[in-house]
């Protein structure tokens, strides 16, 4: 519902409320060590990431190509962000597992974003399991943001239904 107003969680010690966050979206360099699985193979171990913190949207967290330890390959498709410019669609195989279109990429993002270019998103939502030092990620609800959800950032979350309009 457009126009719906939203009540904001209070975030507690150690958090960060994503109603918080800047719009534009801002872009910050993270340590915290990340890791993906999928199809019992390992696909990411780093502690090199970007966060990119947008109001009322968990984390997402892009890594540098070479962090990959499996193929992530042009799967073509595109989407354009009103701030970063166009992503590119990648698939990521591993294991037993083909993941199609489970990660994006800015190869040209926009002014403000050129730490972005040529690194690379995933939609844990489509990985087996996603941790952020040690924490199992929760994936954004829907299928369109990828935001990273640990017990660090407090919601409400836009991404699922009905939440479109705010």
């Amino acid at each position: 519902m457009r126009g719906k107003r939203v009540k904001r969680i209070e975030p507690g010690p150690g958090q960060e409320s994503v109603w918080d966050y800047p719009r534009p979206p801002a872009v910050e360099e993270s340590s915290e060590r990340i890791r993906i699985e999928l199809g019992g193979a390992l696909v990411l171990d780093t502690t090199d990431s970007l966060r990119v913190l947008e109001t009322s949207h968990p984390p997402v967290y892009y890594f540098a190509p070479d962090a990959f330890l499996v193929p992530v390959h042009e799967a073509g498709g595109l989407s354009m962000c009103e701030f970063k410019g166009m992503a590119h669609y990648l698939t990521i195989v591993a294991g037993d597992r083909i993941a199609v279109r489970s990660a994006w990429s800015y190869p040209e993002p926009w002014p403000g974003y050129e730490a972005l270019a040529g690194r690379v998103a995933v939609y844990p939502s489509r990985m087996d399991r996603c941790e952020v030092d040690g924490e199992v990620v929760t994936a954004q609800e829907g299928d369109f943001y990828g935001g990273w959800i640990t017990s660090r950032v407090v919601g409400p979350f836009k991404g699922a239904p009905g939440t479109l309009g705010w």
